[in-house]
Formats: C-alpha cells, structure tokens, sequence
C-alpha cells in the first residue's frame, strides 16, 4: 500500500487477478472539503446594492428568469375597473358594480439583463344602473364582457354588453340602454392603460 497525495494506493489480489484502487482520506495536511454557505440578509443586501442586475440574487448574471405576476394583476385590474364610478346618460345612469370574469396571467421575463413584461386577460364586467323607460325608472342589470386583450393592444379593445335582466323591456329600449352601457369602453381603457403602465415599471 502507498501514499499518494493525501490519499492511498492499494493493491489486491483476488482468485489470480490483480487490481489497483486510489482512496481518498482525510489528512492533517489536506484542504477542507467545501460547505455550503446560506445566505445571510446581509450578503443578499449587499448584493443588490453592489449590481444593477434585474434579476434575482441566485440569478446575477441575468439569464432567463420569469415571474409570474397573475395574483398581483388580477387584484389590481379589479382594484381598478371598480374605481371607474358611474357614469350619467341622457335617460339613466349605471356604474361596475363587480368583475365577475378576469382570467388570463401576467408575467416579467429577465432575458440578458432586460426586462420584458406581458399579459392577456379576459373580463366580464357586472354594469347595474337606473334607466328612465317610458317615463317609468326601471333598475337593470347587464354583463360587459371584455375580449381577450394583450400588452399594447388596448387600442383595439373591444366589448360586449348583454342584458340579464330584461324584465318586459321593448327592443328599442334594449338597444338605448345597450348603447349607453358601451360608453363604459373609454373609462375601462384608461384604467386598463394605467395598470398597463404599473405592470412596467415593476
């Protein structure tokens, strides 16, 4: 048997063969192993103020990176369209009273160092209002459901409005109030376009 380099040679025979092994052991004079280091607050600190990396602290050198952004965005867009208030017609008024439908996702994608965020949802918008129907003030409902839509699409957005109740309504009365819950499109826009906004400068 003999020393190698902080490990040992060993030699042995078995049935009439002969073979050479190397093993590792441990030696005053020999190099620790490696161990595992965790990552105090401190050292995760100092690595964010010492990079401008977009990424996280295991991802310094900025590679592909996703994060998902749904739970955040879903709350915000609701946060939003709730917040558009009631709007006034020339015979009523109705207001979002609810967003029953928002699905899709969002995300921000790190890709050599840039961002790159992006989203597709779809909605459907629950309009309660008070209209002036032949001279009777009649409370209705309606949905507004909003077509799927993408990052920088809100330009092209597009809606559909449904009464649920309809109750003993005339057609022509149906296409007024159908028409007047359509100028909700604009102030849904705008605040679409804010959380446009935001979701880029996360």
């Amino acid at each position: 048997m003999a020393e190698n380099g902080g490990g040992k040679v060993t030699s042995e025979k078995q049935q009439g063969t002969s073979y050479t092994y190397w093993v590792r052991e441990a030696t005053l004079d020999a190099a620790p192993l490696p161990a595992p280091k965790k990552l105090t607050p401190q050292d995760i600190l100092s690595n964010q103020s010492s990079s401008n990396n977009l990424g996280s602290v295991w991802n310094q050198a900025g590679t592909w990176e996703e994060k998902n952004l749904n739970r955040w965005a879903i709350d915000r867009i609701r946060e939003l369209l709730k917040s558009v208030g009631s709007l006034e017609f020339s015979s009523g008024k109705g207001e979002i009273a609810d967003v029953t439908k928002c699905s899709g996702d969002a995300f921000l994608v790190t890709v050599r160092n840039k961002k790159r965020v992006g989203y597709t949802y779809e909605l459907t918008l629950n309009v309660k209002g008070e209209w002036l129907v032949r001279e009777e003030r009649r409370m209705v409902n309606g949905n507004i459901d909003i077509l799927e839509f993408s990052f920088g699409e809100l330009d092209d957005l597009q809606i559909e409005v449904q009464l649920t109740e309809e109750k003993d309504l005339l057609q022509q009365d149906k296409l007024q109030i159908i028409q007047d819950m359509k100028k909700f499109l604009q102030p849904v826009r705008e605040k679409l376009l804010k959380f446009e906004q935001e979701l880029k400068d996360r």
